[in-house]
């Protein structure tokens, strides 16, 4: 579709919850995005969100969770399945990294059918987590 070279990258977008729930769905993974207020409050929520525009449209975004200084959550990586296998995971990823410093964990959970494709963005494999799950 869209050349890598046409993609805009910013941490400064508005984001509207419409524009993550079409691109949540566009991706993909697996949100809730037919609840357009509780999307509005992850938006609101983050710490740290960096978006890629192709034009107009949201094709990819990275939000995390963080305290700027130890730790950081990547709580959402999506890319439009249009656009993916353009390295635009991988520069959102790139984008997050820079400004969190070397000093920062970067932490998410993988999708089951993911799994193979975070390391090659740098991330190794942990077996020491636990979770305690949505129940929504």
């Amino acid at each position: 579709m869209s050349l890598e070279s046409t993609i805009k990258y910013t941490n400064k977008a508005v984001l509207t919850p419409e524009a993550l729930s079409r691109l949540f769905q566009a991706s993909g993974i697996k949100r809730p995005y037919d609840d357009l207020p509780r999307i509005q409050r992850m938006i609101d929520c983050a710490d740290i969100t960096y978006t890629a525009w192709a034009s107009d449209q949201l094709v990819g975004v990275a939000r995390a969770i963080t305290d700027f200084s130890y730790c950081c959550y990547l709580s959402d990586l999506a890319v439009d399945k249009d656009y993916q296998k353009q390295g635009i995971g991988k520069n959102l990823v790139s984008l997050l990294q820079d400004q969190l410093g070397d000093q920062v964990a970067l932490i998410l959970l993988s999708a089951p059918n993911a799994m193979e494709y975070y390391p090659q963005l740098g991330f190794n494999t942990i077996q020491n987590g636990f979770i305690i799950p949505r129940k929504k």
